[in-house]
């Protein structure tokens, strides 16, 4: 194990984060807040020593990171992000108790959701921006943005190793000869983006630090709202609606895009994840929409709350508009099957992923079909490419490694004696990182009543989802650690 390489990568990682601390610092100083302003400064002091410290570590020499150090580096990254990310909130009294804190932050680094606040509105503006702030820049990927702005190596695929560990889906490749330039273009993107939906909120009436942060709640898919009704604060269809498309196009592959801007967007858009993707928001959308039309009282009605709420599920943002446990049966079945499937891969959503999904059945059609005609030879295919036996084995592995955790999570939350459906849409809203579950976690709850072994669990949970399971599960390989080199 290459310790120095890793606490290398890691200083850079905490002293980019110190340093995005800074917006939320002037809001603090422009707005006269002054505890909070204690807060931010001693949090970027703090912050950027321990950066430093870490940086003091020798660069890297021969071998540089490995895939195991790249894991390594991404899983210690997000849970110390994490961590020094939770001092404001702590340091200025506003949320009392440490692991609070980190619940807090670590649901927004990963874009779940997950919230103890009972008063959202109680936070000062520098917090707020900084809870949502933490949605956008972990929605995209924190290392993903560090490599974007600083040429930390040198061609020896140090940077894939890194943005493998760190990027959502079941496989990552490069969009343009070099990593750096790959991952500058997806933030462009991403920035541009966003930059479109603040443009678009003002437009639809929404204060100017309102749209920032409700911008950077939904370009991160993340759902962090700065109000206690969430969006349902806007009564406006417009901006409600400005949100749902929002959240849709940052649950697509941010490859999409890419190739959109480079002329190939019929071929991206015929893609099957692509094509699945909007079948199954379709589909679900009008099924709910027929399902709880009673409850509203037109069909254009029950049609808007449906597409919000499909939306914000799928994408695992979490933003609500109703109280959709209050939905009937079929609906809610639905919304917790969307919270498992959740958005594409390569996008800021989390849940398995539509890729996986649509892998999974494609593998199950030509077991089907083996097993009528054993001597045939049958093939995965995605978007007319063969998918190799190594990376279905990583899908397979993935779900089963997903399943593993959700159960073990539910035991140790039933220690808690909440009902069934507190317990398992709990676990299964945190490792997808939605945020809202059904029943006391549902839209008009939080997960404030839960234990500290609870929170703790669910933090893990929500790490577990953001870095797709395998990262963490090696961060606690005693094997990975003997490992000398």
């Amino acid at each position: 194990m290459n310790i120095k390489a890793v606490g290398y990568y890691i200083g850079h990682v905490l002293r980019l984060i110190a340093v995005m601390m800074l917006p939320a610092l002037l809001i603090a100083f422009f707005g006269r807040e002054e505890g909070t302003v204690l807060a931010f400064a001693l949090s970027m002091g703090i912050t950027m020593a321990a950066g430093c410290l870490m940086f003091l570590l020798k660069r890297p020499g021969e071998g540089g990171v490995r895939p195991v150090e790249g894991f390594i580096t991404v899983s210690l990254s997000w849970i110390l992000i994490s961590l020094f990310g939770a001092l404001p909130f702590y340091i200025s009294g506003q949320i009392p108790r440490f692991i609070d804190c980190f619940f807090e932050t670590v649901s927004g680094f990963t874009t779940t959701g997950a919230t103890i606040l009972t008063n959202i509105e109680g936070l000062s503006r520098s917090l707020l921006y900084w809870r949502s702030f933490t949605h956008w820049i972990g929605g995209m990927g924190v290392l993903v943005f560090m490599l974007a702005i600083v040429p930390l190596s040198k061609g020896n695929g140090e940077s894939m190793h890194l943005l493998r560990a760190e990027s959502p889906g079941p496989a990552v490749g490069k969009l343009t000869a070099k990593m750096s330039s790959s991952t500058r273009v997806l933030y462009l993107i991403y920035v541009a983006m966003t930059a479109v939906l603040v443009i678009l909120l003002l437009l639809g009436g929404m204060p100017l630090f309102d749209s920032i942060v409700n911008a950077f709640a939904t370009a991160g898919t993340g759902g962090f709202a700065i109000k206690n009704a969430s969006i349902a604060a806007y009564p406006s269809h417009y901006l409600q609606t400005v949100i749902a498309i929002g959240m849709v196009l940052f649950g697509v592959n941010f490859n999409v895009y890419y190739f959109i801007l480079i002329g190939k967007g019929v071929q991206a858009l015929k893609g099957d994840e692509f094509r699945a993707y909007i079948g199954i928001i379709a589909a679900s959308t009008l099924l709910i929409a027929v399902n709880i039309m009673p409850i509203y009282n037109s069909f254009g009605e029950s049609l808007h709350q449906s597409f919000f709420q499909v939306s914000s599920i799928i994408t695992t943002t979490g933003f609500v508009t109703t109280d959709f446990d209050k939905w009937p049966e079929l609906s809610r079945m639905i919304i917790v099957a969307l919270m498992i499937i959740g958005a594409s891969a390569g996008s800021t959503g989390g849940g398995v992923k539509i890729a996986r999904v649509v892998m999974l059945f494609k593998s199950l059609k030509v077991e089907v079909l083996r097993a009528v005609r054993p001597r045939r030879v049958e093939t995965i295919c995605m978007d007319g490419k063969r998918i190799d036996a190594s990376t279905m084995g990583g899908v397979y592995g993935y779900f089963a490694a997903f399943a593993a955790i959700c159960g073990a999570s539910m035991l140790v939350l039933s220690l808690d004696n909440f009902d069934f459906t507190t317990t398992v849409t709990g676990v299964l809203t945190c490792i997808g990182n939605v945020g809202p579950g059904l029943s006391m976690v549902g839209p008009s709850g939080n997960f404030s009543a839960m234990s500290d072994l609870s929170k703790i669990v669910l933090s893990l949970d929500m790490l577990f989802g953001r870095l797709e399971i395998f990262p963490l599960i090696l961060l606690f390989s005693p094997r990975v650690w003997r490992r000398k080199g």
